[in-house]
């Protein structure tokens, strides 16, 4: 299928997310998921005409769409936001003065039934957001063991029924059928799984699971949150915009553990570690947002300002 087919994409906490971000017009800014643009777009029109946008997207078709963005202030680089440090410093960008992260999947990711990050059409199983490299989810179900699937389904999808459902998959693939397809895994899930909660289907944590699992989302989450902490100058603003818990547990924790005086234990008599950011708060959306954009609903968007030197 074509990359320009009109999915609609709502992006979450839309004028919030870049007021708490662009402080500095004439700044050097960093959003490190570009998406279909919303927050870039409206950071942009924030920005004065020295001001300067880099935007990360490990997705070729946000890619391609960054690309037809006509703004001279905009640079657009196929990587993922973890590798933020290494690919500014390429563009002579040592320090910004804002980072963005709008974390997790994209509604054109979810409702590109080729894509295969929703158990809602049967596709191939692919869940990869650089299409251009590594295992697809198929993949790995070929030739993880059953431990190493009940590992990833606790652990990314805080899933109850793991076990049950990595002996289903692997029974499957040893039966000389393993699951290739949505539609197949979200049928063998809901055969193992005897209970969920009301309103949720019982492949969501699976799929979840898998596509954290795939895309090594929160290794990538930890890496760019170091690396906005080094690029961020004094004043600067981290803005990070979670979907999950997961996510947000780590968001959080990265914040509180630099927003503290930390005495070296190694040196008792030392002065304490300078904090380097201060928590500026966190921001749920509204009720009319939620009911406009029920994917808002988990959204949790946390903002700190980095303080002293940066590293």
């Amino acid at each position: 299928m074509s990359d320009d087919r009109p999915w609609l994409h709502r992006t979450v906490l839309h004028s919030e997310a870049v007021t708490a971000l662009v402080t500095q017009p004439e700044g050097v800014y960093v959003d490190g998921t570009f998406g279909r643009g919303g927050h870039a777009r409206e950071i942009l029109a924030r920005l004065a005409p020295a001001g300067r946008l880099f935007a990360f997207d490990r997705d070729p078709q946000a890619v391609a769409a960054a690309r037809a963005v006509a703004d001279p202030r905009l640079a657009v680089l196929h990587a993922s936001f973890a590798e933020m440090r290494t690919q500014l410093a390429a563009h002579g960008v040592a320090h910004v003065q804002g980072v963005l992260l709008d974390l997790g999947v994209s509604s054109p990711q979810l409702d590109d039934p080729e894509r295969g990050f929703s158990f809602r059409f049967d596709a191939p199983l692919d869940m990869r957001m650089d299409t251009t490299r590594g295992e697809t989810a198929a993949d790995f179900l070929a030739r993880a063991s059953a431990r190493e699937i009940v590992e990833v389904l606790r652990e990314h999808g805080e899933e109850r029924a793991a076990v049950p459902i990595a002996k289903a998959l692997v029974a499957r693939r040893e039966g000389g059928a393993p699951v290739r397809r949505t539609g197949e895994l979200a049928a063998l899930v809901a055969r193992a799984v005897k209970s969920r909660e009301p309103g949720q289907d019982p492949a969501t944590r699976t799929f979840q699971a898998l596509r954290i699992h795939v895309n090594a989302e929160l290794e990538a989450l930890e890496q760019g949150l170091k690396a906005a902490l080094a690029l961020l100058a004094p004043g600067g603003r981290l803005v990070v915009i979670s979907f999950h818990s997961l996510e947000d547990r780590i968001v959080k924790r990265f914040i509180v553990r630099h927003s503290r005086d930390v005495p070296d234990r190694r040196a008792p008599f030392a002065p304490p570690r300078a904090l380097a950011l201060v928590a500026l708060g966190r921001t749920r959306p509204g009720a009319e947002e939620t009911a406009a954009n029920p994917r808002a609903r988990s959204a949790v968007m946390r903002v700190a300002e980095r303080t002293g030197a940066p590293a």
